[in-house]
């Protein structure tokens, strides 16, 4: 079936996830066209149907994800004023400290129990300093860092560019599952295609756009006893950007995704796996042919709960417009055109209770 049909079979049965499902990427590098395109189906009908999925052979380090952890602990230890130095609403670009209840994601909230700190784009060796607005827009601006912690900032973002050069793997085979060409992303989101010449890996050469994509260090705190569903460790809501790449802390049930029966279906951490789940940028590009799902975050373990997710969207100037493939005349244009960089800016302005 065409995506297309593939969608309105999906919407026509209504069938409720009652679990998340697991794709290995074990050839996400393969040279196998139809190999390829076996993984590609696979995320199509995650897509589609649920809006969320695990990975499994993803290809990170499990001593670049642990060291990071590490970091995010010694900063959320750290006393609230040296926190405080940092904040997020000091900043024009959101980027820094968030402390508890700041946020509120839930419009029928009163707040979400977390803290977090948010960095985007930056080299390691600081060679280069922070892009201008004609990369990011209305995201423009520096990331800030605690100094309180040595070698903190190199080794966080160590794991965000692992995670950023996992999330434009990924391209490619959402292309294939959207019936596109492999580099239709290449120029929207700074991805590198990989292609094949007698069984041997290339690189493209063409590196004309830069990887939108900001990360969160994030802590929760425990809630015991009665806890009032106003106030949780992240409220009902939608991820803003394309997709998010989520580590979540071992052992800790707390994320739950929502069906299209209204039930909370739990999403627990897996061994050796990290979530992927899709954001509103896709669902305004695909017309909603792809989901973006809404989900929340409730920790009830007892015990201080960590996790890390890198939100990957589209450059920040680049226009959401439908993607040909997801548009008929029976399924017509849903959304207004705006550029990545404004819509992530007006849901942190959103969040944050900011203009």
């Amino acid at each position: 079936m065409t995506l297309l049909q593939d969608k309105a079979s999906s919407d026509s049965q209504a069938i409720a996830f009652d679990s998340i499902p697991v794709i290995d990427l074990v050839d996400i590098r393969s040279s196998d066209t139809n190999t390829r395109q076996v993984l590609a189906n696979q995320v199509r009908d995650a897509c589609i149907n649920v809006g969320f999925f695990y990975v499994k052979n993803h290809g990170i380090p499990e001593d670049v994800i642990s060291n990071a952890l590490e970091m995010s602990k010694r900063f959320f230890d750290l006393p609230l004023e040296s926190k405080m130095k940092i904040e997020n609403k000091t900043t024009a670009n959101f980027k820094g400290y968030a402390p508890l209840l700041s946020a509120n994601n839930d419009s029928e909230g009163s707040g979400d129990l977390h803290e977090g700190l948010q960095f985007g784009w930056e080299e390691i060796d600081q060679s280069t300093g922070p892009r201008g607005e004609d990369i990011d827009g209305a995201m423009t601006g520096a990331n800030v860092w605690p100094t309180e912690i040595p070698n903190f900032r190199e080794t966080v973002l160590t794991y965000y560019h692992a995670a950023v050069q996992l999330g434009k793997l990924l391209f490619p085979i959402f292309a294939l599952a959207l019936e596109l060409p492999e580099d239709f992303f290449e120029d929207k989101v700074g991805v590198q295609v990989l292609f094949v010449i007698d069984s041997t890996w290339f690189e493209s050469s063409i590196k004309t756009r830069y990887s939108a994509a900001i990360m969160s260090l994030l802590h929760y705190p425990p809630q015991t006893g009665h806890v009032d569903d106003r106030v949780i460790g992240i409220g009902a809501h939608t991820d803003w950007e394309c997709f998010t790449i989520l580590w979540q802390e071992p052992g800790i049930q707390a994320l739950q995704v929502l069906n299209t029966s209204n039930q909370w279906v739990n999403a627990p951490p897996t061994e050796g796996a990290l979530v992927i789940n899709l954001g509103d940028q896709f669902a305004r590009w695909t017309n909603d042919v792809f989901k973006s799902t809404v989900h929340r975050a409730i920790n009830r373990s007892g015990v201080r709960r960590y996790s890390v997710p890198l939100f990957f969207g589209t450059d920040y100037n680049v226009k959401l417009e439908p993607i040909p493939s997801c548009v008929s005349s029976s399924r017509p244009p849903k959304y207004e055109v705006i550029t990545a960089g404004e819509y992530v800016k007006m849901r942190f302005q959103a969040a944050y209770g900011q203009k």
